[in-house]
């Protein structure tokens, strides 16, 4: 054991050298006075800093329409790395990086805006020697994308037709439904090529949801037993304590279902049930996810009805604090019918997981913050404890949590010692920061690396996109023709409405327990 408490598990070997970003680049942030560019995105390039996993010739450019200069611009950015939690600010390691902090006052739907930034973007590759390769990370509305994309060809900013690379890296929400998703695909696509586009969704950030692929294809006794012959269901849970904040215009519009499953959860399910890729090449894996979108059972109307449950938080206590229900949050109507909570039960017609259901659930105002997904094995035969005092065995689970804590637990049962057969419940736990320590992230540096680095693989295709909102499209078709009757009908501080039970209990199952 180390001094700390962790376990010694490198012996004699000395330490890998961190690889850095090949290419040299500027990270040009649309929409740069933003509360993203300040929680997340700057602390995330200082701990890439921190790590040595910038490249050595890299700049920064921010874009917005707010009044700044480039000297209180890079005040504004180092008070956030300051500020930030997840990130240690360290002056000997962003020094360096704060005179190539640049600042445009302007807004890229004007022509002469993306002329500008065309000037300024090539006094910068002069100065800082960044080649011509530029990150558009467009931190704006999705309304906006389509229109900031043209007028960046327009500024002759967007396609590869010369020296350097072009990538954009755009957030979620990506479409309001199927034909949304489709239109914005076309929109983007008729000026930029797939390649260079980067779907982002954070949850895919988190270590735990890149190790699901290395924990279940790199340990032998995994793969055969992670199919129907021994899976009795899977249960995936995002959960927040949080109500909407300042959000309430936008979870308005969006709600529950657009805000969370069609990305998220739906993320977190393909990395769950895909087969094994050929190779970890981008491609491979993303063509082995699209593969379990396709194969999700679409829902017909009727289905939607006793197949998926949606909620809507009222008053009630978090922590020991009585917060308000959602229609009295701040730019939430009187009579919403908004869904904050939304409960799925799903089925994929493939050979792995055919007659198995996956059960999704969502939603605000819960009692507390937790992101996990629990494969519950089938349960033993009893017949051998027949006679004994054991009368039943339960299932063997295995939970992957991703937030709040990191790691892995498998639940089994064994002996009681003693003269009399009884058996009770053993876990296994495994916490990242137990064997690994821990190391300062938002969630946002292994993704802004892979875009620096042009791997794909933790990104969103387009036809993934569209594949995602073919499955939630239904749903959205039904709960807008038929809005919600009992709303509020769960208490901020539990875990959902009593039909979100009833959901389960009429598979003879139940929710985990957490």
């Amino acid at each position: 054991m180390l001094s700390d408490g962790t376990a010694d598990r490198f012996d004699d070997t000395p330490p890998e050298q961190p690889p850095r970003v090949k290419d040299p680049c500027v990270f040009v942030v649309i929409g740069a006075a933003g509360d993203l560019t300040k929680r997340m995105l700057t602390p995330a390039l200082h701990n890439l800093a921190a790590s040595g996993l910038l490249p050595e010739r890299f700049a920064i450019v921010g874009v917005d329409r707010v009044p700044m200069t480039t000297d209180e611009f890079r005040q504004r950015i180092a008070q956030a790395i300051e500020d930030s939690e997840e990130s240690p600010f360290d002056h000997r390691v962003w020094g360096p990086y704060e005179g190539r902090l640049h600042y445009l006052i302007g807004d890229l739907r004007e022509k002469s805006v993306g002329q500008q930034l065309r000037a300024l973007l090539s006094g910068v590759d002069e100065k800082s020697g960044t080649a011509g390769n530029y990150l558009f990370y467009l931190a704006i509305p999705p309304s906006l994308v389509g229109q900031t994309v043209t007028q960046l060809d327009e500024a002759s900013l967007a396609r590869e037709d010369g020296p350097g690379w072009r990538r954009f890296v755009i957030e979620k929400p990506l479409a309001h439904d199927a034909d949304s998703a489709r239109a914005l695909n076309r929109q983007i696509n008729s000026v930029i090529q797939e390649h260079q586009i980067y779907r982002i969704d954070h949850y895919l950030g988190k270590e735990t949801v890149q190790n699901i692929l290395v924990f279940r294809f790199a340990n032998g006794i995994l793969e055969p037993v992670w199919n129907n012959h021994y899976v009795d269901h899977v249960q995936i849970m995002v959960a927040e304590s949080l109500g909407v904040e300042q959000r309430g215009e936008y979870y308005e519009e969006a709600g529950a279902l657009r805000d969370m499953v069609p990305n998220h959860l739906f993320q977190l399910l393909a990395f769950t049930a895909m087969e094994p890729p050929i190779s970890f090449e981008a491609e491979a894996v993303r063509d082995e996810k699209l593969k379990i979108f396709r194969a999700i059972r679409p829902l017909s109307h009727e289905e939607v009805l006793t197949h998926t449950v949606r909620g809507q938080y009222d008053e009630g206590l978090i922590n020991g604090e009585r917060v308000p229900g959602y229609r009295k949050e701040l730019r939430v109507a009187s009579g919403s019918n908004t869904e904050t909570f939304a409960a799925l039960r799903l089925h994929m017609d493939n050979w792995r997981w055919s007659g198995v259901p996956f059960y999704l659930r969502t939603g605000k105002r819960m009692p507390r913050r937790v992101t996990e997904i629990a494969i519950q094995f089938k349960r033993a035969p009893d017949i051998l404890f027949r006679g004994t005092s054991i009368n039943s065995t339960p299932p063997n689970l295995l939970v992957i949590h991703i937030a709040p804590e990191e790691g892995i637990s498998l639940r089994f049962d064994a002996k009681v010692p003693g003269p009399v057969v009884r058996t009770g419940p053993v876990n296994m736990d495994f916490r990242y920061r137990d064997y690994f320590g821990t190391t300062p992230s938002t969630g946002y540096e292994t993704l802004l690396y892979d875009c620096m680095n042009g791997d794909a693989t933790l990104f969103q295709r387009a036809d993934m996109v569209e594949a995602a909102w073919t499955v939630v499209t239904p749903l959205l078709d039904v709960w807008e023709t038929l809005p919600a009757r009992g709303f509020p009908n769960y208490a901020a501080g539990t875990w959902g409405p009593t039909e979100a039970a009833s959901l389960m209990q009429r598979d003879s199952r139940r929710w985990r327990h957490v």
